[in-house]
């Protein structure tokens, strides 16, 4: 009677001991289901509509002209020699990756429930997804923020890169990974709190006005000092006042205030880890 050694199994199912867990071996060894999940974030969302991925430009577009009608030609903002709509453009592009994370991401296991509850993967390459295929979202609104800086500097306006613009890539890096700490995090809750759902579009509407996004940090602290510590603590205004500063050299960065960013960026992903890893195991349940 040949009997198996237990070496010889392909894969053997084991119950996790430590709380905190990223599997990154076998995170790559289902790459192939996380490219499946991204083409079908980046196909699947519009696939039905009339004007298709033209969504994408519309959004930022249409925001960035009511924010320079409301913020800068009636409320009178300066945006220091900038274009007020190429200022806001530019804010608002950045902005909108990170709620395109946080809101994908925050809905995980009760949109992908039958799913989840028929097969096992990784569960954490269902939210990951989600940041990688809002990066083609994000690429396709930075191009038009790109061809309006261009049209801006043909017709005179003075505008220049600063030289730390080879880190705009980190900043969004920061957004994506806070997006999907957060969201994990509140997808963790909804599956016990549906509450949560109703409040994450008012909260996310809330969290813009107080993330600087439609006007420079240092306008509040000069119009409204007392109520500055409000965007002070916000991580997300740092990195959408960096932003502006590497795209149109405009505004101040504050070495402090990144590292702060960093600080909560690294702390809010591992707590997102730690209760989406302890949710998995029982969310079929509740949800």
């Amino acid at each position: 009677m040949n009997i198996r050694n237990s070496n010889d199994w392909l894969f053997e199912i084991t119950p996790k001991n430590n709380f905190f867990s990223l599997n990154f071996k076998e995170v790559w060894q289902y790459r192939d289901l996380l490219l499946l999940f991204v083409k079908r974030d980046v196909i699947t969302v519009y696939k039905q509509t009339v004007l298709g991925p033209l969504w994408y430009l519309i959004q930022p577009l249409f925001t960035s002209v009511t924010f320079t009608i409301i913020f800068n030609n009636v409320a009178g903002i300066k945006t220091g020699g900038i274009p007020p709509f190429l200022f806001n453009l530019a804010g608002i592009t950045v902005w909108n990756y990170f709620t395109a994370c946080l809101t994908g991401t925050s809905d995980t296991f009760k949109a992908n429930a039958s799913i989840f509850g028929k097969v096992y993967f990784p569960r954490i390459i269902t939210p990951l997804s989600i940041v990688i295929s809002n990066l083609i979202k994000f690429g396709i609104q930075f191009l038009i923020f790109i061809a309006f800086y261009i049209y801006y500097y043909i017709i005179g306006y003075d505008l220049k890169l600063n030289g730390l613009v080879v880190l705009f890539p980190v900043l969004i890096a920061i957004m994506g990974i806070l997006g999907l700490g957060l969201g994990m995090l509140i997808s963790s809750m909804v599956t016990k709190y549906r509450d949560f759902t109703h409040l994450i579009g008012f909260g996310i509407q809330l969290l813009m006005y107080l993330s600087a996004v439609m006007y420079p940090m240092e306008l509040l602290k000069e119009k409204l000092p007392k109520m500055a510590w409000l965007v002070e603590y916000n991580p997300l205004a740092y990195v959408i006042e960096t932003s502006r500063y590497m795209l149109l050299n405009v505004g101040k960065v504050s070495i402090l205030g990144l590292v702060y960013t960093l600080a909560v960026t690294i702390i809010i992903f591992f707590i997102g880890i730690l209760i989406f890893n302890k949710t998995e195991k029982s969310f079929i349940d509740t949800v």
